[in-house]
């Protein structure tokens, strides 16, 4: 639990009552906390189409990418990259949060409902480079219109 333990940290540092995020997450029946994007991260949200396999495309090229939300309907997916990437990003169908925003997150260690960690923060602050998930996608995208499998 210490990998958890140093997520939670991780993640409850940028909350405004960094307490108060860790007795939402503890209490609350949904399992979840409110956090401010555009801190310690920002989150680029792709569709759940595109976001499956742009992730496994990452997963071939690094040991571990950096924390990756989905919904439970797996419609959509975040994946966590440097603060300030939201405010230059450029790409067609994509969402994101940047300063200024907010976005539900799960604890790191426990089922929660409506959103659930595919790759879980292990509490470095290791995020996934913006440049490298721009690569990512091209490959993801060009290998669903060739129409073979990731």
């Amino acid at each position: 639990m210490t990998g958890a333990k140093t997520a939670v940290e991780w993640l409850a540092s940028v909350a405004p009552d960094p307490e108060a995020c860790r007795w939402e997450w503890e209490r609350n029946p949904h399992g979840v906390a409110l956090l401010p994007a555009g801190r310690a991260w920002d989150v680029l949200i792709l569709p759940g189409e595109l976001g499956y396999p742009t992730l496994d495309v990452l997963t071939r090229v690094l040991d571990r990418p950096g924390p990756v939300l989905a919904d439970f309907g797996d419609d959509r997916m975040g994946f966590f990259v440097p603060p300030g990437t939201a405010a230059r990003w450029v790409g067609t169908g994509i969402r994101t949060a940047g300063s200024g925003t907010w976005i539900v997150v799960p604890h790191p260690g426990r089922a929660a409902r409506g959103v659930r960690w595919l790759v879980s923060p292990d509490g470095s602050g290791t995020l996934t480079d913006p440049a490298l998930l721009e690569l990512a996608l091209h490959e993801a995208a060009a290998q669903r219109a060739r129409g073979e499998e990731t």
